[in-house]
């Protein structure tokens, strides 16, 4: 079986091909998902809504994996996470875990600042 950092990198990976069923079937069912900034969400239903709702206009995103440790099922992850839009790239500086369980991610955790995030995103003047 895989072991919990070759799957984390992978799916950190699939991000630059921005296909949402891929990315979906890295999760467990019952997987939580919690962007810090904002309220956790569970289910690959809710997963795929949020994914989408993120993604929505961006041309890719580009998992810039700069560290990665793991120990037993929990992976960590230091990234910098770039999104790719009309225009202008947005990126992001991201501290990620995960939690493994029989092959797929059962939790997803992200820690960011949002104000980073969305001074960003404000149109250029």
């Amino acid at each position: 079986m895989e072991q919990p950092l070759e799957l984390v990198l992978r799916f950190c990976a699939a991000w630059s091909d921005l296909d949402l069923d891929h990315l979906i079937s890295f999760f467990t069912e019952d997987a939580v998902y919690h962007n810090m900034p904002l309220e956790p969400v569970t289910g690959v239903e809710a997963i795929r809504a949020t994914i989408s709702g993120f993604t929505g206009g961006v041309d890719k995103v580009v998992f810039e994996v700069l560290h990665a440790a793991a120990a037993g099922e929990v992976v960590l992850t230091e990234r910098v996470d770039h999104f790719h839009l009309p225009g202008r790239v947005i990126s992001l500086p991201v501290m990620g875990t995960f939690e493994v369980a029989g092959g797929s991610i059962r939790a997803w955790r992200d820690y960011f600042d949002m104000n980073q995030f969305m001074s960003q995103m404000a149109p250029s003047s």
